[in-house]
């Protein structure tokens, strides 16, 4: 080997030598992050765990750990991604951990794949050993709660279940609303990073405080401010409920494992609280209270008084001095092995909606309720109260507004603005449909016509409505049931005229009126309306606007039908899914019915045929509570808008 050659070797050993200690460095760097996020998981404080696991990914986006510690973290923020993450650690290392086909099945589940969970919880539960008593146990849950969702889902109640918004809910928890009898002053428990003092508690959110805030609108609400000073402390306070005319606060406050206490605010402002007494706070954790409109009997939530440390439900009575008696268990038909919590009568006392993890749970906390028969003098068994309203992961803190007009709920569920948000139910109500049929040939009416909406409630019972226009009018009314959509059969004397596709948006107070009419070609020739222009939607995928190749079919053939119809105008509707907020949501549907508008052009179709609209997250086509669900909903729309003759 000569000189320069000699030079050269060492030159290239020099580099190989810097590229293996920056190769070494990085992975001690990402070792490191990783450990450094494995201190706060193994605490259960994933979110201050998740940002090293997303910086090791960064470095390494293949370690499967990070991948599957991440996933874990992230379930209870970002359920689609923590999907992504542990299905790409099982892809890299099967075996990342004992139990990593368990959260298979945990993260299916909150996903909603159903059959995927059922599956993964029993291979796990087949790898198990003998005396592995808990996992088959846990094992054994996470198949039922699957089971359980499944049959929920697949017969949801006709609910419509909507965000209270980003003006109450943050990127932290959010939960336990306490409305007022007037339905416009709100108190509620949040997590967010202006409470009192600021202090982070060990999972990483801060501690909780109460907040209020007023109505201003039938949607929307003042920015919150924090009850500090008198109501708030440094550690755990939360809001229960309001009772005695709304001038007393029943709520919680952490004082040893955490305590009941009432606050008065009669004299103007709220008095110190002041704990209830021992007959009700013990030295184990009372969570949540409810006091029944008399006044006489509290319903609260303790573990004091179960073997294995879960909450069960119990009662007192107040005494003639006002204090408040012995508690009394409510008995096994509701408290079971798992826990019970947040007990809420409606104003009569006859029926009771609590939280639970046992009884037939769809994963994690439900909703259910019973009824007291007061003819056999016994309260019924507990029912889930079903889906939408609840989901496969956490949903508590059921509260009906004194109208019984719609309720809230505090819920971890798809489409939320971080942990646990606030929600409000409202059970959807009929709407009138009304208007005319008019000819199309030259706008005439046409009477005698029978129009027959077709439909499906929402646990997929057949609906059908029908009217005949009238003889002096052409006009029509129908009432239906609200928010779905409907094929509507136009005919006359035995002969069908056109079939449409026509959705009814939400009502929720039976006092809605929908204006509709019908443009048919009279002389027989398909119309407007009839099913050859039933144009396809297309889809997007999440925070996207660009076309998916079965996109530009479906665009193709509305191209050719547009060309073969001169005529034809339409409207472009974009629409997207809840996760972002309504003003980033109006603009992303623009660009998505822009991104259709802007193909038409180029394949020839005149603007002045077409126009565009952004309905933003505001006409859902389905509820934003699974990922199918909210895939339907990141859609553009093709409406015929005019039809008439040249």
């Amino acid at each position: 080997m000569d000189h320069l050659d000699k030079r050269l070797f060492k030159s290239f050993l020099f580099l190989l030598m810097l590229c293996f200690m920056a190769s070494t460095a990085m992975a001690q760097s990402t070792r490191k992050l990783v450990r450094s996020g494995d201190k706060l998981f193994n605490m259960a404080n994933f979110r201050t765990a998740l940002p090293y696991y997303e910086r090791a990914l960064e470095r390494d986006p293949d370690n499967a750990k990070a991948l599957y510690r991440a996933g874990i973290s992230l379930i209870a923020f970002d359920k689609e991604k923590a999907s992504e993450y542990i299905y790409k650690a099982y892809k890299l290392k099967p075996k990342v951990e004992d139990d990593i086909l368990y959260w298979l099945g945990r993260v299916d589940l909150v996903n909603y794949e159903f059959d995927r969970a059922i599956q993964h919880g029993t291979n796990y539960q087949k790898g198990l050993g003998k005396r592995d008593v808990e996992g088959k146990e846990q094992a054994a849950l996470l198949i039922q709660h699957a089971r359980n969702a499944k049959k929920e889902v697949a017969n949801p109640k006709d609910v419509f279940v909507k965000n209270l918004g980003p003006v109450i809910n943050t990127a932290f928890s959010e939960h336990s609303p306490v409305i007022s009898k007037d339905d416009s002053y709100l108190l509620f428990t949040s997590r967010a990073q202006n409470v009192t003092g600021g202090k982070e508690a060990v999972d990483g959110e801060y501690y909780e405080d109460i907040f209020e805030s007023r109505r201003l609108g039938p949607e929307t609400w003042e920015t919150p401010r924090s009850l500090s000073g008198r109501l708030n402390g440094t550690g755990h306070d939360a809001s229960i409920q309001l009772f005695d005319n709304d001038n007393k606060l029943l709520m919680y406050r952490q004082d040893q494992n955490g305590d009941l206490f009432v606050a008065d605010r009669s004299g103007g402002d709220w008095s110190p609280p002041v704990k209830l007494n021992a007959n009700i706070n013990t030295r184990d954790f009372e969570s949540d209270a409810f006091i029944t409109a008399d006044g006489n009997t509290m319903y609260f939530s303790t573990n004091s008084r179960s073997e294995n440390g879960d909450l069960d439900i119990y009662y007192a009575k107040r005494q003639p001095n006002g204090e408040w008696g012995a508690p009394k268990n409510f008995g096994n038909g509701v408290n079971t092995q798992y826990d019970e919590d947040s007990p809420y009568f409606t104003p009569d006392g006859l029926t009771m909606y609590f939280s639970s993890r046992g009884h037939s749970t769809m994963g994690g906390y439900d909703i259910f309720t019973i009824k007291f028969d007061t003819v056999a003098r016994r309260w019924s068994r507990p029912v889930n109260v079903g889906y939408p309203i609840n989901t496969p992961d956490d949903d508590t803190y059921y509260r009906l507004s004194a109208d019984g007009r719609l309720a809230y709920l505090s819920s971890y569920r798809m489409g939320g603005y971080g942990e646990k948000d606030i929600y409000t139910i409202n059970y959807i109500k009929s709407a009138i449909v009304r208007g005319h049929v008019y000819s199309l040939r030259d706008s005439t009416i046409i009477p005698g016509v029978e129009l027959v909406f077709t439909g499906k409630a929402g646990n997929n019972t057949p609906l059908e409505y029908r009217d005949v226009t009238k003889p002096d009018l052409g006009n029509y009314q129908v009432t239906v049931l609200s928010a779905r959509p409907y094929q509507v059969t136009l005919s006359k004397d035995g002969k069908n005229l056109a079939t449409e596709q026509f959705e009814v948006p939400l009502s929720t107070n039976d006092t809605t009126v929908v204006e509709k009419d019908f443009y048919i070609d009279f002389g027989g020739t398909t119309g407007i309306g009839a099913q050859s222009y039933a144009f396809k939607r297309i889809y997007f995928d999440t925070d996207r606007y660009n076309l998916r190749p079965e996109s530009i079919s479906e665009l193709d053939n509305l191209v050719n039908v547009l060309k073969a119809n001169p005529s034809l105008r339409i409207s472009i509707d974009g629409h997207c899914d809840a996760r972002a907020s309504d003003s980033y949501n109006i603009l992303l549907g623009e660009n998505r019915a822009m991104a259709a508008y802007n193909y038409l052009i180029k394949a020839g179709i005149p603007s002045n045929r077409m126009i565009t609209v952004s309905y933003g997250e505001r006409r859902p086509a389905a509820p934003n509570d699974s990922p199918e669900n909210m895939q339907l909903n990141r859609r553009t729309e093709f409406n015929v808008i005019r039809g008439n003759e040249q």
